[in-house]
């Protein structure tokens, strides 16, 4: 069944056991969050707050808690869709087996958007003051839409690409300097919606932007999802919805008639005011940065609406789900759009656009390989500019050839795979003064910072060690070590009380490449080599978090040649947390105290909190 509210998803939900009603009063700053975050953690159902104090709209989180419940959502039209993919990317495939995709064009049919005078959205006018005003993090400088669908349309007709996005940008609704009528957008780079931005800054004009909040659940998805040229997000979520999108377009820029919630607005040229802190995806706050403002001239909602939200944080959290859904549709179109390579796994536990790992082929010279990458280099440029993975600090790219078995998503598997087979002086290629996530504070401003590809082939050179046998002479303020993980040692280092301060360099010092300590071919200096090898979760998110490849990848016995840097012992990766770095998201204690009352109480959620 295909949802056309966000009501019949809930009671859908609520009559399948996948859905508890909270009817207790909870505070939407910061506690309805925490009792998210603790419900997701356990793998609860989705939850329905139906009293937020001060609030005369109920609430609901979680919905995509668990892949389980996102598939159940979906379940009368997720295969139809994946065959839809199947087909974009080899048509050839229907003819092949036309059985397997006889329902392809009735979900193609649905994939049109539908013109329409009026929406459910406009039943009732509402001011951005009456939206709920959900706190997250205890720094967030405001309440933020955690699960907008952003609309804008590209100002010139004759663009010859699909003029309209949807995305999801974040939106602070308020703090800061906001204006009772304004509200914040920020837009990552490399986003859709900065193409339409810049056009019409390019005209002198205003960018109309409408805000959708609900709906059907396959608005939210098709908001975040990557898709292959030629299918735009209203399609897909119409495909996936099972019925064509309703699109009111009266005067001006359509907006989406069964949404929930809609804001309708523009961002006046060069209109930019404080946006932030927020507690992001990696873990941190991303700090507070100029931003569009969007003037918003129309607040609507319909009869019965719900506010969907969810919390973002240190990895993972409801957005993993998101994840992924979005490899498994989109896993199988890698191929044809970068050709050799075979699998790309944006890694959630290091925050998706710190870490990727791949898996290219190299077809160079097959009957005589030379056991060292060639045509890898080439894949990994072809990755590092493909839309959203352009923003990869660290990519990791293996040959299929050495091991066929190896996929990136078993992800001990492949770093032992790499670090058996690694050759540090010559497999290190940094692009350095470059582009960075907007979210990520490794480097040194807002998006600038470095990359680092990794790329391994040919047999292995080393075993990698799963103890430390002797015990390791470190250097004055070092210890203890740890081993994370077979052939990666966690060093508990001083703390970096300024940039530059040298630790590392003296640290790779110390020893020389015959030295036993280079039996690990990768070593991690941590503020706590404790907390970073309890679990891989903990040593992925500290290593590439916390580390800028240009500036923190240091090495036992370095050497430059011909501009090409390597290291004949251990690659050292400074993963210290720095003075210029976001700080670390942590709870409330008064609140999480609150929550701690709430499960003793018992009720719908206790065993869950």
């Amino acid at each position: 069944m295909g949802y056309r509210s966000l009501r019949e998803c809930v009671d859908d939900l609520e009559r399948h056991g996948r859905l508890v009603r909270l009817e207790t009063p909870v505070d939407p700053r910061l506690e309805a969050a925490e009792i998210h975050r603790r419900v997701y953690a356990s793998g609860g159902p989705a939850v329905l707050f139906t009293q937020l104090k001060g609030c005369r709209f109920p609430a609901v989180s979680n919905l995509f808690g668990t892949i389980e419940r996102a598939r159940f959502m979906f379940r009368d039209t997720w295969e139809d869709v994946r065959r839809l993919i199947e087909l974009r990317v080899d048509p050839a495939r229907l003819q092949a087996n036309a059985t397997r995709y006889w329902r392809v064009p009735f979900a193609g049919l649905r994939m049109f958007p539908r013109r329409t005078k009026r929406g459910p959205v406009d039943a009732h006018v509402c001011s951005i003051r009456d939206l709920p005003g959900i706190v997250s993090w205890p720094r967030d400088g405001g309440a933020f839409i955690t699960l907008p669908q952003v609309y804008s349309e590209h100002p010139r007709k004759d663009f010859t690409g699909d003029r309209a996005n949807l995305g999801m940008y974040r939106v602070q609704l308020s703090g800061n300097e906001y204006a009772e009528d304004e509200v914040g957008l920020h837009y990552q780079i490399h986003r859709s919606i900065g193409v339409h931005h810049a056009a019409a800054l390019a005209r002198g004009e205003s960018l109309p932007v409408n805000i959708f909040v609900g709906g059907t659940p396959a608005m939210t998805l098709a908001a975040v999802m990557p898709l292959p040229e030629g299918l735009s997000e209203l399609k897909f979520a119409g495909a996936l919805a099972g019925h064509r999108i309703p699109m009111v377009r009266r005067n001006g820029l359509a907006y989406y008639g069964d949404a929930d919630f809609c804001l309708r607005g523009a961002i006046a040229p060069n209109a930019r005011k404080p946006e932030g802190p927020f507690g992001d995806h990696l873990g941190y706050y991303s700090l507070q940065h100029d931003f569009p403002v969007l003037q918003t001239r129309h607040v609507s909602h319909r009869d019965g609406a719900i506010w969907p939200f969810t919390v973002v944080g240190r990895p993972p959290q409801e957005d993993t789900t998101f994840g992924h859904l979005i490899h498994e549709l989109t896993g199988p179109i890698i191929p044809s759009v970068l050709p050799g390579v075979r699998e790309v796994n944006a890694v959630d536990a290091a925050g998706v656009h710190p870490l990727l790992l791949a898996i290219g082929c190299e077809r160079y010279t097959p009957d005589q390989p030379l056991g060292r990458p060639q045509e890898l280099l080439t894949q990994a440029n072809a990755i590092l500019g493909q839309g959203q993975m352009s923003l990869a600090k660290y990519l990791w790219i293996a040959n299929h050839g050495d091991d066929q078995h190896l996929s990136a998503n078993r992800i001990p598997e492949f770093f032992s795979h790499m670090l058996r087979r690694v050759d540090w002086r010559r497999d290190l290629h940094f692009q350095t003064c470059t582009t960075i996530d907007t979210l990520d504070y490794s480097g040194d401003a807002i998006n600038q910072g470095s990359k680092l590809v990794i790329a391994a082939a040919g047999p292995p050179i080393r075993e990698l060690p799963r103890t430390s046998s002797a015990q390791l002479r470190l250097p004055e303020g070092f210890g203890p070590a740890r081993v994370a993980q077979p052939g990666i040692l966690a060093v508990q280092a001083p703390p970096c009380r300024q940039a530059n301060d040298g630790c590392a360099e003296r640290f790779c010092r110390r020893f020389t490449a015959a030295d036993r300590i280079n039996q690990f071919p990768l070593i991690v200096l941590v503020d706590d080599s404790d907390f970073a090898a309890r679990s891989l979760d903990n040593l992925l998110w500290v290593t590439f978090t916390r580390s800028n490849p240009a500036a923190d990848v240091h090495g036992i016995d370095s050497e430059t040649r011909q501009r090409h840097w390597g290291c004949r012992g251990a690659l050292v990766i400074d993963a210290r947390t720095k003075p210029h770095h976001a700080p670390a998201l942590e709870v409330d204690p008064e609140i999480s105290a609150r929550v701690d009352a709430l499960a003793a109480r018992g009720g719908p959620l206790a065993k869950y909190l």
